[in-house]
This record gives C-alpha cells, structure tokens and sequence, in this order.
C-alpha cells in the first residue's frame, strides 16, 4: 500500500476527475475547430489557428491570468455567469476543468486535424453524390474514419489535463479538496521540510499516468494503422 496522506489521494483522485470531465468537454470543441481547420478556407484562418495553438507557447501563467481575467466572478465573462446563471469558476475545481481544457485543447485540434485530414475526400465527395449532407457525410464518412485519431487526441488531453499545474494554480489557485490536483500536490508536498517523500511518491504516481497514457495513445494509433 502506497503510503500517502488523505489529501494526497483527494488530490490523486481530484486529477482524474478534472482530466475526465475537462476531456469529454473538449472532445466535441476540438474536433468541431479540427473539422474547421481542416476543411475550410477563410480569411483569417492562420489567425484562429495561431490562437487555439497560442497555449503552447504561452508561460502556463500567463493563460492562467487570462482564464481568471475573463472567467474570474468580475471578469468579462465569470461577472455575467455569476450574475445571470450562478455559475462560478474562479477557486472551484470546474474552474481547474477549463484551465485543463485551454492547456490541452492544441494537443487534442492537431490530432484530430490530421487524421481529418488524412481522410481521402473522395470518399466524401462520393457519398455527396449519393445524396448525403455535408452533415450527414461528416458522420457517416468522415468521422469514423478519423476516428482513431480522436481517440488518441482524447487520450493525449487526458494525459495533459493529468498534469496541468501553471494555469490553474494561477486560475483557481491550491485549495485543498476543490482544486488541488496532482501537480498542486506535489508543489505543496515539495515545499514542506518533511514532505519530500510525499512529493516523490506522486511524482512516481505522475509519471506513471502519464506515461500510462502516452503508451495507450501509441497503441491505438498502431492498431488504426494496422486496420486501414
């Protein structure tokens, strides 16, 4: 048995949490942004594609501070949801979901835009012709064939929403049991004097989902290649 304090393994199970509901809520966003991508000519497309892969480059920090000026219970967008729909993010651990979602959303758009766009458009152009909609092409074509690459994505924002630490200590700060997750954990636990065996420990933990997922991500892009 893993010798962890209570808050630790709050912490632990807090992370999946948060990873989870952050990656089935990206999932739809992203692959709708990836579609867009992929398929769509627009002005400004080299814009929107700059700005959903603008958390990469950004200090973790700085996306945290943007999240919490915007989504924060006086921000542009947090004051109207508080204020009309009693929803709140700022210091709760749905706010550490968005966070999640912001950091892990260019991961999740490039592997499904490529898989998209690894799909043969004759395929689709075909079933145009026998009488489908743009609609109904993009889900009975273009879907199930991109689908290991969503599924890979979904594990790889999973995997990165696992880890998230810079933008939601930032955005929803280290409260114990409502948003500290794994990486909070393993600050706290790194700046106590008796904490290191603690911090080791998750840290072990930390490696070992991550590295959990990114093997499963590689696994499932073998066996869809394997399936085409």
């Amino acid at each position: 048995m893993i010798d962890l304090s209570p808050d630790a393994w709050i912490a632990i199970g807090l992370s999946f949490k948060v990873a989870a509901v952050s990656t089935l809520v990206l999932l739809p966003v992203a692959t709708a942004l990836a579609l867009m991508l992929a398929r769509a000519d627009f002005p400004g497309k080299a814009l929107v594609d700059g700005l959903i892969h603008l958390p990469l480059v950004l200090p973790p920090v700085v996306t945290g501070y943007a999240l919490l000026l915007l989504f924060g219970r006086k921000g542009l967008i947090g004051a109207f949801l508080d204020h009309y729909f009693g929803i709140v993010f700022a210091f709760r651990w749905t706010g550490a979901v968005l966070a999640a979602a912001v950091m892990a959303l260019p991961i999740v758009v490039r592997a499904i835009r490529l898989s998209i766009e690894a799909v043969d458009r004759k395929l689709e152009e075909a079933a145009g012709t026998l009488g489908a909609g743009p609609v109904a092409t993009f889900f009975l074509v273009t879907l199930p064939l991109a689908t290991p690459g969503i599924l890979v994505g979904a594990t790889l924002g999973f995997a990165k929403s696992l880890g998230e630490f810079g933008a939601t200590i930032t955005f929803v700060s280290n409260i114990p049991g409502e948003t500290r997750t794994i990486a909070s954990a393993i600050y706290t636990a790194s700046q106590s004097p008796d904490g290191d065996l603690e911090a080791l420990t998750l840290s072990g933990i930390a490696v070992a989902m991550g590295l959990g997922a990114l093997v499963l991500s590689e696994v499932i892009a073998r066996r869809s290649r394997r399936a085409l």
